[in-house]
């Protein structure tokens, strides 16, 4: 006895579904969402931008910082300067002795 080579029962399968369409104003605010996204994704890539620009001021002004304190050091022997009014800040000095 041949085997069968298909099943009995053959399901047919609609390859072509009923194409329908959602309503203009469904339509309308799926378009609004994806847009109001696609513009909040473009605004928050700008702003790492300016974070990556401030980012590098930041270390430019830090060298600048550092360049001062040590020319502050050989000029003034220390950088311990009041911004507000540019005086210069002295520390007493503590001289101990140990008594043996």
């Amino acid at each position: 006895m041949a085997k069968r080579k298909t099943p009995k029962s053959e399901k047919i399968v609609d390859l072509k579904p009923n194409v329908e369409k959602v309503s203009d104003q469904h339509l309308e605010k799926l378009q609004r969402a994806i847009g109001g996204i696609n513009r909040a994704k473009s605004d928050l890539g700008g702003l790492e931008i300016q974070k990556h620009s401030i980012i590098s001021v930041i270390q430019e002004l830090n060298v600048v910082l550092t360049e001062l304190r040590e020319e502050f050091k050989k000029d003034y022997g220390t950088d311990n300067i009041n911004i507000n009014d540019g005086s210069i800040i002295k520390q007493a000095e503590e001289n101990v002795e140990v008594n043996s």
